[in-house]
């Protein structure tokens, strides 16, 4: 097949196409590539081996396409995109669902977004007020947004969408191995993690009944696969070893080369040490407001409530000796309050009283021994408390099964609490200047 034709870049055409993966698309394909073309961006289709007649039903229409002669999923139709439009001289693709629950028309909206940041994936945020939109629909938006934000430490308001609008750098240079409907979680975590932004648009949606609508979507399988791509990406996140950063914002970045080790330190110095200004930059000279600047760092109720959880869920876990530089680490990772959090997990600190130990002890005792431990049962007929800390380094074992197990529950009810209560906590409103007074005037006098 003969590759498109370059773009000219002194020409007034647009440089963002609108990219259509379709798959037995039925006759929903030519109302949404009509749609597109109503734009006035070129529209690219990619046949992901129909069998059906959609795509002959565009063969009328003045389009790009690319043809697969099996089906190799949604994933793979959008990187071929990416090629193609890198090929083109393209800087972006926009990519629309071709089963018309988007409106193509809203392509348009994604302009102004590309051109404030050339290098973020602008993403669709399906509005929802409508009463038709399924529960399921609300439940799986939610609950991938909370997996993103774990996996990528980033906040996506819609990480299902489909109607987005990719860099064609990222798509060619961030390397994903899923190649379905998961390809679509992968790409913006990977993104994440290489240094590109992740922005979004909202955009309307349209759910059809049953008998109209088109979907390839296998809920169990599909889900599953998404399932299996996230606790990749949450595992690999979570393990200590730096991401490879392909796009770094930062226009002054550290860097690390064993072969030059002179060069290495004199940019940590570089970084520590430059003045504080209105970059809000944390700084060894400035320590009061270095610290400053961390607390007040994502300090809204959910951000608060989830470093919180974080500091107690670690807090509580058997990392002896290791607590403090873990928690930092994890809270940076996933871009939480690391102050908040280290002060959090000092509640479950093994100090006098030990009382997160000590329930991780009598659990750890009572699943190995199928009872609890009583005063009687202490040595020393000392206090239970005291003596759990005194005999700890005889009950470790008890103490790693029962902490593993307990800390996940005490983090979800302390993160609970602390939402809570800042939710309901009545904002103090500023105090009124006192009214000054009044200026004797030669009439008063």
């Amino acid at each position: 097949m003969p590759g498109p034709a370059p773009v000219n870049e002194t020409a007034a055409s647009p440089r963002v196409p609108i990219v259509i993966p379709s798959y037995n698309s039925g006759r929903a394909l030519r109302g949404v590539v009509e749609g597109a073309l109503e734009t006035g961006l070129p529209v690219l289709v990619v046949d992901d081996g129909s069998t059906d007649a959609s795509f002959a039903s565009i063969a009328d229409l003045a389009v790009e396409r690319i043809v697969f002669p099996e089906n190799r999923g949604k994933g793979a139709a959008i990187v071929e995109a990416g090629r193609w439009a890198q090929r083109a001289g393209f800087s972006h693709v926009i990519t629309v669902d071709s089963d018309g629950q988007h409106r193509p028309s809203e392509a348009l909206l994604f302009i102004p977004r590309i051109e404030r940041d050339p290098l973020a994936i602008v993403v669709g945020c399906r509005r929802f007020g409508r009463e038709n939109v399924p529960g399921i629909s609300r439940f799986g938006r939610w609950w991938s947004n909370l997996w993103m934000r774990i996996a990528a430490g980033v906040d996506c308001r819609d990480s299902q969408c489909g109607f987005r609008a990719y860099p064609v750098e990222v798509l060619n240079r961030v390397r994903c191995s899923s190649r379905r409907y998961d390809f679509e979680v992968e790409i913006l975590a990977r993104a994440a993690w290489a240094g590109a932004a992740i922005d979004s648009v909202d955009v309307s949606v349209e759910y059809f009944p049953a008998d109209k609508r088109i979907s390839h979507f296998k809920p169990f399988l599909d889900n599953a696969w998404i399932s299996v791509a996230y606790t990749r990406l949450v595992t690999r996140h979570l393990i200590p070893w730096p991401h490879r950063v392909l796009f770094n914002p930062d226009p002054d970045p550290i860097r690390l080369s064993w072969r030059h080790p002179i060069v290495y330190w004199k940019d940590v110095h570089r970084k520590i040490f430059r003045k504080v200004g209105d970059e809000n930059r944390l700084s060894l000279r400035h320590p009061i407001k270095s610290l400053k600047l961390l607390h007040e760092e994502r300090t809204s109720p959910k951000d608060v409530s989830l470093a919180v959880a974080l500091g107690v869920f670690l807090g509580a876990l058997p990392l002896i000796g290791i607590h403090c530089i873990t928690i930092a680490f994890y809270a940076t990772r996933l871009k939480l309050n690391r102050p908040i959090a280290i002060y959090a997990s000092n509640i479950c600190a093994p100090f006098i009283p030990p009382f997160v130990p000590a329930l991780g002890i009598e659990l750890g005792h009572y699943l190995l021994h199928g009872e609890f431990i009583t005063l009687p049962d202490v040595n020393t007929k000392q206090a239970l408390f005291r003596t759990l800390g005194k005999e700890i380094h005889l009950r470790l074992g008890e103490y790693f099964i029962g902490s593993t197990l307990l800390s996940p529950f005490l983090a979800v009810a302390a993160g609970l609490i602390v939402y809570f209560a800042l939710v309901s906590w009545p904002k103090r409103s500023p105090r009124p200047n006192p009214p000054r007074a009044m200026e004797k005037t030669d009439d008063a006098a």
